[in-house]
């Protein structure tokens, strides 16, 4: 059987397809003002590449912040739940679960059983978020996919002290005036933002093994510099961004082995 997958993210919206604990295939795009048809188109993209039909689903769980938008869904889930499903799907053992998206960053433990332990999250302040590194490249006039090659070339990175956005961006941009290499100074705010991240994580213990994921985990520099502030290694998967979709996915297939082919009973419960 086959099901879907899709994370409504404030910035991008994720679909994995999977079928019969395999995945089939992902697909990234941006959210745009309207969450519902960014998930909708999404997915008949990605069904149109794999040459499947929508009614070939057996089951579609949402997640993510838009995920209330989506009609279509049989289920949704909390980003907490399905990043942890993800995870564990990706890797079997994983205990400790760092994800780093555009808007948020959450750390999230599990037990041995891959239920979810405790988690804390960071949804107040960009900074520890894609936006952060977001308004960073813009200061430095640099392409944010350009950062992990620059950083790799940094020999001695710059102390950036703030943790406030706002401030690092105004300490940034004096830097840039007295000279400072552009290498240097993304170097130092992969630190300033792998610092912010490490003592969240560090508030539920780094058990290993320990998985990045998130839009973020995509930047080679910041994940060497989170490992690095850790004292840990770092698992990453090439599906990390799309994480929260693939647990999502997981867990319609769950739905569907437990309710049945129609899912009628379960439609039931939900009145």
């Amino acid at each position: 059987m086959k099901s879907a997958g899709l994370d409504i993210g404030s910035i991008t919206t994720k679909v994995a397809i999977m079928e019969d604990g395999d995945i089939l295939g992902t697909r990234v795009a941006f959210t745009g003002y309207r969450a519902e048809t960014a998930g909708s188109k999404v997915l008949q993209e990605l069904l149109q590449e794999l040459k499947l039909d929508m009614a070939e689903l057996a089951a579609v769980v949402a997640t993510g912040y838009g995920r209330n938008s989506v009609r279509f869904a049989h289920k949704v889930v909390t980003e907490i739940t399905c990043h942890a499903a993800g995870a564990r799907f990706l890797y079997p053992k994983v205990r400790l679960v760092i994800d780093v998206g555009g808007q948020d960053s959450k750390a999230i433990s599990l037990d041995e059983r891959g239920k979810v332990r405790d988690f804390v999250m960071n949804d107040k302040c960009a900074a520890g978020t894609g936006r952060f590194l977001e308004v960073m490249a813009r200061a430095l006039e640099v392409d944010l996919a350009a950062f992990a090659e620059l950083s790799s070339k940094s020999d001695r990175p710059s102390p950036i002290s703030s943790l406030c956005t706002v401030f690092a961006e105004s300490e940034v941009i004096s830097l840039i005036a007295k000279g400072e290499k552009r290498e240097n100074i993304i170097a130092g705010i992969h630190e300033a933002m792998s610092a912010r991240v490490a003592a969240l994580a560090c508030r539920l213990g780094l058990s290993e093994p320990i998985a990045m994921t998130g839009g973020v985990a995509r930047n080679a520099g910041f994940v060497a510099a989170l490992a690095k502030a850790i004292n840990k290694p770092l698992l990453v998967s090439p599906h990390a961004q799309v994480n929260g979709a693939i647990g999502a996915a997981v867990l319609a297939m769950r739905l569907f082995t437990t309710f049945g082919e129609d899912l009628s009973e379960y439609e039931k419960l939900k009145k």
